[in-house]
């Protein structure tokens, strides 16, 4: 009998609802690295080590019609029991998971970001977008040609590693900042990311707003840089651009864009009436930088830098044909980037007055869930483990668990840990989990059946190594196979993996031929249709 929690639905229900035009969250509660490792298109990151924290955010209608896809080993159903317990009340199980979708003949999409990569590639195709090969840019720079280098990623990956003389500007900042930064008509400006589609996106964010300086994107971006024998920059010291105010000329222009697409300005009292539809989920994203964020936005609104939110839109919206508001303060960089969404399929608005708009939102109900019972204390771990000497098991990220953990610890993911305990510990030993932060430790906990008081204890990570306790490098366990919450396909072309860089970009630029004609339908770009043959 079916649990009474959720219904099993084959695959060919599931594809037939990702195209009936009604709501829908396909939810892959796997963990991360068997994720990237093949998927349906559509399909929403939720690993079940996280699930409570992530879903109330990605799909925070309650009766939202949701689809969950395991690798069909159970983890579904009971992520079904962990959503139900939360409200959720529309809940069903994709038969077979992932291999199930497979055997009905469909494809499962290795890495990450799909619909966003692939629109990525479809936009250069429908733009004819210019772009400037590694060696080109190179034979620039050294000739000292004049030219503005900026890369449209976050700060973060431009310290990691960047091109040399780059000036980082994330995509969703470039409309407010580029005369700026080139104020010469004359002067090119190349934007470059690490592969290929946060070039595209940004070069023609530019070119859409009529920038006068020819624009090009920099072809595979760090990764080409590398292939052809060119050093990195690694730790650059340079930061973005301060906020400056926004010109006149530059509103008219994101104005002017959105309006070109279809993309609508609402009023307080229209968006407010999408807010208060309780049969669709409508999101309301602040798409300024961090810091403006944090300095203060509309009460309830989420953070999704605009940049990141078209590179990596499954990380911000989880429901399938759900409505979008876009905020700002300056009336740039909303219009902009909800002109891109647009395309990227979305019903997207802005607002009028941005983050000051006299919106009411309901109270946010993604908060990280909090442990029952407090961490041992950093000055009370080395009495306590010699004390009870307990089973040790880290749930640190695998690299992290790679790189230094407590000595002679396990490692293990929330989808594991109840059967890694059972079969490791002992009868009646206590068991002591290492996590990097305190709603980790919640999740693992909900996990393990109720102990005697005092056998299952927590305690931060970061405190076992403060306390000066043992600890222990082990590169390569857990074995690659074992780490499924790490992609290696994604991250190795990162350290100076040549091969891996070769293979994410011919991965890159294959997404298109490995699409169906419902994939690509929801594209609105000139070329998209046509290379989808959709109706």
């Amino acid at each position: 009998m079916p649990s009474p929690l959720f219904l099993p639905i084959p695959a060919t229900t599931l594809r037939a609802w990702l195209n009936d035009g009604a709501e829908i969250a396909l939810l892959d509660v796997r963990e991360a690295g068997q994720f990237g490792e093949g998927h349906p298109f559509f399909a929403i990151p939720a690993p079940y080590s996280q699930l409570e924290k992530d879903v109330p955010r990605l799909a925070p209608r309650r009766d939202t019609r949701v689809v969950l896809l395991d690798a069909g080993d159970g983890v579904a159903e009971r992520a079904a029991a962990r959503l139900a317990a939360l409200g959720y009340t529309q809940l069903h199980v994709l038969e077979g998971g992932a291999p199930g979708w497979a055997a009905a003949g469909y494809v499962l999409f290795q890495g990450v970001n799909l619909p966003s990569k692939t629109f990525g590639e479809l936009v250069e195709h429908a733009f004819d977008t210019p772009r400037l090969s590694a060696q080109e840019l190179q034979r620039r720079q050294q000739a000292g040609e004049p030219l503005v280098l900026l890369d449209g990623r976050t700060l973060a990956e431009h310290r990691k590693m960047t091109i040399p003389g780059a000036t980082p500007v994330p995509n969703g900042e470039l409309a407010l900042h580029w005369q700026a930064l080139a104020p010469d008509p004359h002067m090119p400006i190349v934007v470059h990311c690490a592969g290929r589609t946060r070039s595209i996106i940004g070069a023609q964010i530019l070119r859409s707003l009529g920038v006068p300086n020819p624009v090009l994107a920099l072809e595979n971006g760090t990764q080409g840089w590398a292939l052809a024998g060119l050093q990195l920059e690694h730790g650059s010291p340079r930061s973005s651009p301060a906020n400056g105010k926004a010109r006149a000329q530059d509103q008219a222009a994101a104005a002017a864009l959105a309006a070109e697409v279809g993309v609508p300005q609402l009023d307080a009292a229209q968006a407010q009436a999408w807010i208060d539809d309780r049969t669709r989920t409508t999101y309301v994203l602040d798409v300024r930088s961090a810091e403006e964020f944090a300095a203060g936005t509309l009460p309830g609104a989420h953070h999704a830098p605009g940049g990141q939110l078209l590179q990596a839109t499954d990380q911000s919206i989880g429901v399938r044909h759900s409505r979008v508001l876009l905020l700002d303060d300056e009336a740039v960089r909303a219009p902009v980037v909800a002109s891109w969404l647009w395309r990227l399929g979305y019903e997207t608005a802005t607002v009028q007055g941005g983050i000051h708009a006299p919106l009411h939102l309901p109270p946010d109900t993604a908060a990280a869930p909090q442990p029952a019972t407090a961490p041992i204390a950093a000055q009370d771990l080395a009495a306590w483990v010699a004390s009870h000497a307990p089973l040790l098991v880290d749930l640190q990220p695998s690299p992290a668990y790679r790189q230094q953990h407590a000595a002679g610890a396990l490692w293990s993911v929330r989808p594991r840990l109840a059967a890694q305990l059972q079969a490791a510990a002992r009868d009646g030993q206590p068991v002591l989990l290492l996590t990097p932060d305190a709603a980790t430790a919640a999740l693992a906990l909900g996990e393990l059946p109720q102990r005697d008081a005092g056998t299952l204890r927590w305690a931060h990570a970061a405190d076992w190594v403060a306390a000066g306790l043992p600890v222990e490098s082990t590169p390569y366990s857990p074995a690659d196979s074992e780490a499924i919450d790490y992609l290696f396909f994604v991250h190795d072309r990162h350290d100076g993996n040549l091969d891996a860089a070769r293979r994410y970009l011919a991965w890159e630029t294959g997404l298109i031929a490995q699409c169906e004609p419902d994939e690509l339908a929801g594209f609105r770009l000139p070329k998209a249709e046509a290379t989808s043959s959709a109706p």
